[in-house]
């Protein structure tokens, strides 16, 4: 899929700050509102924008820590893995999921607001996943650099 650099510069304002008018983000690359307006549905539209959201501050609302926690399954079937995913997509406490290569099957992050709230989701919630074999968690002490947008738009 190709992205002209227009739409890349877009896309580089919206994911800077998704509140801007497309008045201000026309302004701001050189487009006309309605021009810059009609750019973004269509950015919309081909899929390169999921969703607007605001980025929450997790300690200031309660969540002081944060896990990665690494889970083997008990197999590799279609069906072992589906049902894994369909349950981890239902569990709030679940904010990703991912499949991985390596030694773990998926890679989960999990918040709590202290480690006898992560106890209580790590029995729960994670060890009750279907098919779960073993749990590896691992605590972020420091946050050193959050995720921020796509490099590829910022020039």
């Amino acid at each position: 899929m190709t992205i002209s650099d227009i739409d890349r510069k877009i896309l580089h304002e919206l994911q800077t700050d998704c509140k801007q008018s497309s008045a201000l983000i026309g302004e701001k690359i050189g487009l006309s509102p309605s021009a810059c307006h009609r750019r973004i549905g269509l950015l919309e539209e081909r899929g390169l924008i999921e969703r607007y959201a605001a980025r929450l501050n997790g300690e200031k609302l309660g969540f002081a820590m944060t896990f990665y926690v690494e889970v083997t399954l008990e197999g590799q079937s279609e069906a072992i893995l589906s049902a894994f995913e369909k349950a981890a997509l239902a569990r709030a406490e679940v904010l990703e999921c991912h499949l991985m290569t390596g030694q773990a099957d998926y890679m989960l992050k999990v918040a709590a607001p202290n480690t006898a709230d992560y106890e209580r989701i790590y029995r729960r919630t994670i060890a009750a996943l279907p098919h779960v074999n073993r749990i590896q968690s691992s605590l972020v002490m420091k946050t050193v650099k959050r995720w921020t947008g796509y490099p590829a738009l910022r020039r």
